[in-house]
């Protein structure tokens, strides 16, 4: 009896010592896929503020020429 107690406490280990891995490796997978998907945002937003950037210009040269008319 107290070997098969000793079995299952094993089993039971080695089930807990495999969650936690699966856990560890999901964390890290999530903070990674975080990060990576804050850098293509951080990205993007400069994209937008360019191209806003170009926008503001155009509108003003094209204000400028219809003033100019």
């Amino acid at each position: 009896m107290d070997k098969n107690i000793g079995e299952q406490l094993n089993k039971a280990y080695e089930a807990y010592r495999q969650a936690c891995m699966d856990r560890d490796y999901a964390v890290n997978e999530l903070q990674q896929k975080t990060e990576n998907y804050m850098q293509q945002i951080r990205e993007q937003q400069e994209k937008i503020e360019l191209q806003n950037s170009i926008i503001a210009k155009l509108k003003s040269q094209l204000a400028a020429q219809n003033a100019n008319r």
